[in-house]
């Protein structure tokens, strides 16, 4: 017969089990993103940039909304809590984490090519390099809990809601791969390294969403709170990063085309499969 604490250990050990697989979608998306560099060698015109830039904040948007912040108020609700609570409390939390890094973590904006955070001497490749790994914490975060959620829970439901997260996550990592990679080739960089670069960005994913699923893997209760974190760090990379970037240059319509792609697809995805 086995106990109570062996089978909370062994959801534990599920949950973060699935956040690790989940997640290394997602990183995988973004190494083949990277691998564009092998056959784009002359780089993506500024239009294109601006379509993908605006896809991610589309995708950003709507995955924070229906498979972030819808569910971490239904779960507050069923665990007897006010569903708003967490969930703008999480949200505040999640953007004022991505506000810190984002001051203390010296970055370049892909489009515009300006500089932030402290001042440095590092190479605009590693403060490209920054950017999008920044970028990547709260989607790898999303992900894990999302699947973690899903090991908890047990039920079919939750576990295509995580995938469809993942897809649409992934889906958007495959032009933020090569949204550095060949950049990084334009600039010099040999073909292999361009590739790494971008390769290893996402490798942040994996262990932001490990970490996630470990820390409420003990303490299920603050799982709105979490999931709501996530949503909001996702929502200020997009209002902070993305969507400014996707707005620059003469069409900058095609921005908010991809924008408008972006979170109807993620939409869809989450109604019709989550």
């Amino acid at each position: 017969m086995r106990t109570v604490v062996e089978e909370e250990g062994d959801k534990k050990m599920n949950s973060i089990l699935l956040a690790f697989i989940g997640t290394m979608i997602t990183f995988l998306a973004t190494v083949i993103g990277s691998a564009f560099v092998f056959f784009f060698r002359n780089g993506i015109s500024p239009f294109y940039q601006r379509i993908c830039l605006g896809f991610a904040a589309g995708v950003m948007i709507a995955a924070s909304v229906w498979s972030l912040l819808i569910p971490a108020i239904e779960m507050a609700e069923e665990q007897g809590e006010i569903g708003w609570i967490p969930a703008a409390g999480g949200f505040i939390l999640g953007g004022l984490f991505i506000y810190i890094l984002d001051k203390i973590l010296p970055h370049l904006h892909l489009m515009s090519g300006l500089t932030e955070g402290p001042s440095t001497e590092l190479k605009k490749s590693t403060l490209l390099f920054l950017a999008v790994t920044l970028h990547n914490i709260p989607e790898g975060l999303a992900v894990g809990l999302s699947f973690a959620l899903a090991a908890r829970e047990g039920d079919s439901l939750s576990l295509s809601a995580a995938l469809v997260l993942a897809i649409g996550i992934g889906l958007q990592n495959l032009p933020e791969g090569a949204a550095i990679s060949l950049p990084l080739r334009k600039q010099g960089v040999s073909t292999q390294k361009a590739f790494a670069f971008g390769a290893l960005s996402g490798i942040v994913e994996p262990i932001s969403g490990v970490l996630g699923a470990i820390l409420v893997g003990s303490i299920i209760s603050i799982m709105p709170w979490f999931l709501a974190f996530a949503a909001g760090a996702m929502i200020y990379v997009v209002v902070e990063e993305l969507i400014p970037e996707a707005q620059l240059g003469e069409h900058s319509d095609s921005g908010t085309l991809g924008v408008m792609i972006g979170f109807l697809i993620m939409m869809i995805l989450d109604i019709a499969l989550g």
